[in-house]
């Protein structure tokens, strides 16, 4: 689990009953965030797991603080008595500690006594939790624009679709990117466009013969979709290309992620996520997000699908605009994913399009 979280992976966290003495049958999923706090008496006690880490802390405490806090917590939230606590105490716990706990003083880089009277030690602990977040943003910063580099002159390959520039799509372009274009304009323009985006999308799904019966008695052999076919929404501007999507597969599954790109350090981060339980067996997931920039949020997106057992190439990204080299990226990194396109231009193009068509 820790080595997955480590590698920006999702994991399955086990979830413990102290009632019964023994994990329950779910578990908790969580995603890699910029920072993990492992805690426990035996934090620092496997080797596998001191070479994950990039800080090791050892909070020490005095012996009858922790006997007080030990018999408050298991008498009020776990149901024990104070008799059977006490034993447990002396017995095990005690013996133990000094046996297996008080030895990873030894390998910790900090050491910090009087729990959170100790402002100093706290400090100490928290400006190394900057300047590690510093350094690895840094790096991840790099590696992307090495890769939008590399990919910059590379052929974007047959999955990606961008819309052929037809006299239609000319003139609701010419619309909507004219800054006098009233919001009512904007959003009828923007809807057609968003149909025309998901109808292309649909070219890449799989159908089996199917015969229905007419309103005239005839039998009319058709089509029908290979398993089903869902979408998923980026918030908070994905949302606006759901008319597109519901006008052209009314009863399409949607699912939803929250992502933003955080201030401080640039990355996107991941707030909310609302999947559909089986989405693994989806036959296409579509991804929409109206604009792309330098491709972050995208390779998140997809990153966190195949974490859910999607295969690479029943993802379909469907976006209004993307930049060069972000769309390079992504394509790169993920090349088995069908990407469809509305026109490409400036990589670092701010996001306006939601703002418009949503009016705040």
């Amino acid at each position: 689990m820790l080595k997955e979280l480590k590698a920006g992976k999702k994991a399955e966290v086990p979830i413990y009953s102290f009632e019964t003495h023994s994990r329950l049958n779910k578990t908790h999923t969580i995603y890699a965030p910029h920072v993990l706090i492992l805690e426990g008496i035996f934090a620092l006690h496997d080797q596998r797991v001191l070479d994950l880490l990039d800080m090791r802390v050892y909070a020490d405490a005095d012996a009858d603080l922790c006997l007080s806090r030990r018999l408050v917590r298991d008498v009020r939230e776990r149901g024990r008595d104070i008799e059977g606590c006490i034993k447990q105490w002396f017995k095990f716990v005690k013996p133990n500690f000094h046996r297996y706990v008080e030895r990873q003083r030894d390998v910790a880089d900090i050491i910090v006594p009087r729990g959170i009277e100790n402002t100093v030690a706290i400090g100490m602990v928290v400006d190394r939790v900057k300047k590690t977040l510093k350094e690895k943003s840094k790096m991840h910063q790099e590696a992307l624009k090495r890769l939008g580099d590399n990919a910059e002159d590379a052929p974007l390959g047959p999955n990606v679709v961008v819309l052929e520039d037809s006299s239609q799509l000319k003139g609701l372009n010419t619309i909507i990117l004219d800054p006098v274009t009233e919001r009512e304009d904007f959003i009828f323009c923007f809807d057609r466009i968003a149909t025309m985006l998901v109808e292309k999308a649909t070219e890449s799904l799989t159908f089996l013969p199917h015969i229905v019966t007419t309103p005239t008695g005839k039998n009319y052999r058709g089509l029908a979709p290979d398993g089903t076919v869902s979408a998923v929404v980026i918030l908070r501007g994905g949302s606006i290309l759901e008319n597109g999507l519901h006008l052209v597969i009314p009863d399409c599954q949607t699912g939803r992620m929250l992502m933003q790109t955080s201030a401080h350090t640039g990355e996107p981060e991941l707030h909310y996520l609302k999947l559909a339980d089986d989405l693994a067996t989806h036959s296409r997931v579509i991804l929409l997000d109206p604009q792309m920039s330098s491709g972050g949020a995208a390779l998140m997106a997809v990153r966190v699908l195949l974490d859910h057992g999607v295969l690479e190439e029943r993802i379909v990204f469907v976006t209004y605009f993307a930049g060069r080299k972000g769309l390079a990226r992504l394509v790169s990194v993920f090349p088995g994913i069908t990407v469809i396109v509305g026109r490409t231009g400036p990589d670092l193009e701010e996001r306006w399009i939601e703002e418009k068509y949503m009016g705040c």
